[in-house]
């Protein structure tokens, strides 16, 4: 078993067509490019990106999201593992972050090198939308307003295309942060990830337009049976004309056309589904503020497994629990 090259680590992922976003190759490339290291390890039909993040005093994290066939890991102290550790001690990680690539009902675990962690890098709750029907089924199980929006969009002249602007994606991400008090990447990232995935035919850029002017844009992955939407941005003019709607339409018809199945919104408050209900009208804080627009599309509501954390120095990992995630 020995860490892995680019191309030895895209090999082996062919064995995993489903393999998630996060786990391929270009995904590592582009985190490498800011700011983080990832370490490919191979062992028979078993293998892993781990993502380490400097921390003061030459420490780092250790991160592996999403890694393939997660859903079926023991997770025992065989050898695979303890290379992981090996890898992650060489790299001086206080722990060992991991985000299965399963949803809460599905993933178990025995192992008490494990524990439950009490902080989720990715947003774990999200909606999915089975688009394996026809587009007339995908469109009957939305709602009704949501169904009418994007047919409003058509009659009002919003037009959706492939584009390659992302400068002006960029300026709109900003615009889009600000209004709906969310991060926002540098233009150089957006640019990279569009270098690295769009070759491959796993990623497009998508931008809705009326009389040429640009009102909103997203970018859209897709590998395998699975299609993520990850980062959308709409301008402030013309959203009378409900781009949004009509774009996010045209996204899920791109990953139907590359043949996905799942259709995944990446990312809504994390209540469950009586409380998302309740308040989505009256709260607009977080990922309150997109919910109401991810829940008309008519997808199922789902919760990953809950991250787990491998801690290798305790006192760091406590004083890190506490002065970055705010927990004991």
């Amino acid at each position: 078993m020995t860490e892995t090259t680019l191309a030895e680590w895209n090999q082996f992922l062919t064995n995993f067509p489903d393999a998630h976003l996060l786990q391929m190759g270009e995904w590592g490339e582009l985190k490498k490019d800011f700011g983080w290291k990832p370490v490919r390890i191979i062992d028979g039909n078993v293998g892993v990106q781990i993502l380490f993040r400097k921390l003061p005093l030459g420490f780092t994290i250790a991160y592996i999201p999403k890694p393939a066939e997660s859903g079926q890991w023991t997770m025992d102290g065989d050898s695979f593992w303890r290379e992981v550790d090996s890898v992650c001690k060489k790299n001086r990680a206080i722990f060992l972050k991991i985000e299965p690539d399963a949803w809460a009902d599905e993933f178990r675990i025995q192992n008490s090198e494990f524990r439950i962690s009490k902080h989720d890098i990715q947003p774990p709750r999200t909606i999915t939308i089975n688009i394996q029907d026809g587009e007339e089924n995908i469109l009957s199980r939305m709602k009704p307003k949501c169904r009418y929006n994007i047919r409003l969009a058509e009659k009002k002249g919003v037009k959706v295309r492939a584009w390659d602007d992302i400068a002006a994606f960029h300026e709109m991400m900003t615009i889009t942060g600000g209004r709906d008090d969310f991060g926002v990447h540098s233009r150089e990232y957006y640019q990279r990830a569009y270098e690295l995935f769009r070759p491959k035919g796993t990623c497009e850029l998508l931008v809705a337009e009326y009389e040429g002017r640009p009102l909103a844009s997203l970018m859209i992955f897709a590998n395998g049976r699975r299609a993520w939407y990850v980062y959308g941005a709409s301008s402030n003019e013309e959203r009378n004309r409900m781009p949004a709607y009509l774009l996010q339409w045209e996204a899920i018809r791109w990953a139907k056309a590359r043949g996905c199945e799942e259709y995944d919104l990446w990312g809504v408050p994390d209540e469950d589904e009586e409380t998302l209900e309740a308040q989505f009208e009256s709260r607009h804080d977080g990922l309150w503020g997109v919910y109401r627009f991810k829940r008309g599309f008519g997808g199922q509501l789902k919760r990953a497994a809950q991250a787990l954390d491998r801690v290798y120095n305790p006192l760091p990992y406590w004083l890190y629990t506490r002065l970055v995630i705010g927990k004991s």
